[in-house]
């Protein structure tokens, strides 16, 4: 999976949405040598047309720069979005290859919504109903089809099959409530029942603790780094300068800061990690949180990258003052 790299800052030009990539066919190429999508069959071309879909939400606000999207595009998770959509386009290896990376994955993710273990039926059940509508099974096989026309790289595959997998959970729980009303509707006497039970409002109950449990450990993280690295950070993730403007900061070359940005959050997140699946322990050395599984710890990721980001404000503050609006999270 492409990594999310600082974009390079430069001229603050404006967007034209009808044409978001005139002057940035170097970009664009870049991008497509990083996805690996030759390797799927994916042409330049077709490629280009699917990026063009993701940065069309962030086209709707007004005024966007060329810093803005070129940031934007190298936070794609791009790789991910080559193989779904080779996928889409009905590559039978690109196929073989998802199945094989990802079927374990959406049978713990469906295990974890059931509450139940990976190995029952309920789960391989659930997550295996999935690939029909992925594969674009149909009265027409291909990209109008298939699920993956809706994965836009803006969060991990795994985050959106496990989100797909939530509703489809959903979905089912009510249709199976609409048919309960619609048989139980009527009383003998000809009055109508009130629905039973409530709406369905979440699909994992134990969302909320994986998201606090992440928030924990990235405050353990954070400790561990220098004052330099957290002030990097905190002007770049939590006041969104720019890494031109950093670099005038500290005296240094915006590919300097780009670099030490990198490799301070590839740290943050492998020690987040190794947080979370050790277990948090208290100041007095005992265990307050056991460890975490892998498939746990994947959750704690995906929940806080999806529409709960992190409070920088508190973990990222100024040095001795309030710290700025909160954003996105470093790890």
């Amino acid at each position: 999976m492409a990594e999310n790299t600082p974009a390079q800052g430069g001229k603050r030009t404006t967007v034209d949405p009808a044409h978001p990539f005139d002057g940035c066919a170097s970009v664009v190429q870049l991008l497509y040598s990083q996805s690996k999508a030759s390797h799927w069959g994916v042409s330049l071309s077709c490629f280009t047309a699917v990026l063009e879909k993701s940065v069309k939400k962030l086209l709707t606000s007004s005024s966007v720069t060329r810093e803005k999207l070129e940031e934007f595009l190298g936070a794609l998770h791009l790789e991910d979005l080559a193989l779904a959509t080779a996928c889409a386009q009905g590559c039978e290896a690109a196929w073989e290859h998802f199945v094989a990376t990802y079927r374990s994955y959406l049978r713990s993710a469906a295990a974890a919504i059931l509450r139940c273990n990976s190995s029952s039926a309920e789960a391989c059940e659930l997550a295996d109903s999935l690939f029909s509508e992925l594969y674009g099974l149909g009265q027409q096989k291909g990209p109008e089809r298939s699920l993956f026309r809706y994965f836009h790289g803006r969060s991990s595959l795994k985050t959106w099959l496990r989100a797909v997998l939530a509703q489809r959970h959903i979905d089912s729980i009510r249709a199976g409530r609409r048919f309960e009303e619609l048989a139980e509707d009527d009383a003998p006497d000809g009055t109508k029942r009130a629905p039973s039970g409530p709406q369905i409002q979440i699909a994992d109950p134990h969302r909320r603790r994986y998201m606090d449990l992440f928030t924990r450990a990235l405050s353990l993280a954070l400790e561990r780094l220098d004052a330099q690295e957290k002030e990097r950070l905190r002007l770049y993730y939590a006041e969104e300068k720019t890494l031109a403007e950093i670099g005038r900061l500290f005296g240094e070359h915006e590919s300097s800061v780009s670099r030490h940005i990198e490799r301070v959050r590839r740290a943050l997140r492998e020690s987040v990690e190794d947080f979370l699946r050790r277990g948090i322990f208290s100041a007095n050395g005992s265990a307050t949180q056991p460890g975490l599984s892998e498939a746990e710890i994947s959750l704690c990721f995906e929940y806080c990258a999806e529409n709960s980001p992190v409070d920088l404000d508190r973990l990222l503050p100024r040095p001795n003052s309030p710290g700025s609006a909160s954003r996105k999270s470093p790890a």
